[in-house]
């Protein structure tokens, strides 16, 4: 009887064995089976970056983009070889992202992108890449000196030395910071000029910024802007001069007030070619004593000359002046007899007199300053014509 127990005993415990064996097996089995479909889940989302992983001489602008099929982007990260994050965002429907602006030239990018699919299951893509150095330049050069003082009337020029064929990102890569908060605009002459004005004359004392951002705009097919630089400026007092070609006067106005009235000799009625131009002109460089030659003279008329005149003030590149004169018979302020210049009196030819009408109204000029000229005889001045864009109304700047 004893032994039947002992029996018993060890089949109900074999019995437990294999219940116990067989529910633990049960359970690995499952468990498995479940990592196994788990493994095998994989997100719909499909990212797609171009340029392409190694590709090189991209073009910085219009080149980059990410897309995603089956699935929305949810982070995109793109950075440059400093680690500074390239702005941008992604659309709305989380199907694509575009770049703020464009990228710059003969730079390395590395973009990372994240997306997910209806499932939250997320896929990830990455792409390095490097942007091409450019071959051709379009060298913009400007007008202005970086810390310089001008007159209310300067123009901002800049000139390119290659035709430009995209205005547009021209006139987008170039803006304007100014104290006051006035709105500055530009105006295309041709392919290679651009020039940049307020609406009216500066006001005094205000503190200008002109932003370059051309480095790597692509100016024309192949040719980038090469330039990204801040030029910083300011206004000065104003002081604004009116030549009455009829009256022989020019009034001197500071700040909007009359400070003097000065004789003058403008251009002789006869030739035309010796006409004063009509119109708003602004002194464009102080030249000191230079050298006046009539075969720089457009369609010059009558005996040819070179001269010397001192205290020359240009207005235009085609040769109108203000400038002294020694005249022994003394015109000023009765008879117009330059070549198109507006005439001052001054000491010799040689060397002027520093304490002379003409030496005064040099010494108190700056670059920039208004001159405007009326009732001449003349044509009125060509805006193109130096920084003489003051003759265009805003509404066709």
């Amino acid at each position: 009887m004893e032994r039947n127990n002992r029996v018993l005993a060890v089949a109900l415990l074999g019995g437990a064995l294999v219940l116990t064996t067989a529910c633990s097996g049960g359970s690995g089995s499952g468990s498995g089976g479940a990592a196994a479909a788990s493994k095998q889940r994989t997100s719909a989302a499909a990212v797609t970056i171009e340029p392409g992983n190694g590709a090189t001489d991209v073009k910085p602008t219009g080149a980059l983009k990410v897309a995603v099929a089956n699935g929305k982007l949810t982070e995109l990260k793109v950075t440059g070889p400093d680690g500074k994050e390239v702005p941008g965002a992604i659309a709305a429907d989380g199907l694509g992202w575009v770049p703020a602006a464009g990228l710059a030239v003969s730079t390395a990018y590395r973009v990372s992108a994240k997306a997910t699919d209806a499932e939250g299951l997320a896929a990830t893509a990455e792409s390095s890449f490097t942007t091409l150095t450019p071959k051709a330049g379009a060298g913009p050069q400007d007008n202005i000196a970086d810390g310089q003082t001008y007159g209310t009337g300067m123009i901002v020029s800049l000139t390119f030395k290659k035709a430009v064929k995209d205005r547009a990102a021209v006139e987008q890569a170039v803006s304007f910071e100014t104290s006051d908060g006035s709105v500055v605009k530009g105006h295309w002459f041709n392919d290679t000029r651009i020039d940049f004005r307020p609406q009216t004359f500066w006001k005094s004392q205000t503190k200008v910024v002109a932003h370059y951002r051309l480095k790597s705009v692509e100016t024309a097919p192949g040719v980038y802007g090469e330039v990204d630089s801040d030029q910083t400026f300011t206004i000065g007092r104003s002081r604004t001069s009116t030549a009455d070609a009829a009256s022989h006067q020019m009034v001197v106005e500071e700040e909007g007030k009359p400070a003097e009235t000065i004789p003058i000799s403008a251009g002789a009625s006869s030739p035309a070619s010796q006409n004063t131009f009509n119109g708003t002109m602004v002194i464009m460089a102080k030249e000191g004593t230079t050298v006046m030659d009539s075969s720089t003279v457009v369609n010059h008329e009558g005996p040819d000359y070179k001269v010397k005149m001192p205290h020359a003030l240009r207005l235009t590149p085609t040769g109108t002046y203000v400038h002294g004169k020694y005249a022994p018979d003394n015109p000023f302020g009765s008879r117009n007899t330059s070549h198109g210049c507006v005439g001052l009196q001054d000491g010799s030819a040689e060397d002027g007199d520093d304490g002379s009408v003409a030496g005064r109204f040099y010494a108190a000029s700056l670059i920039g300053d208004v001159v405007t000229v009326k009732n001449s005889v003349g044509q009125q001045v060509d805006p193109a014509n130096g920084l003489s864009g003051w003759n265009i109304a805003w509404d066709k700047w």
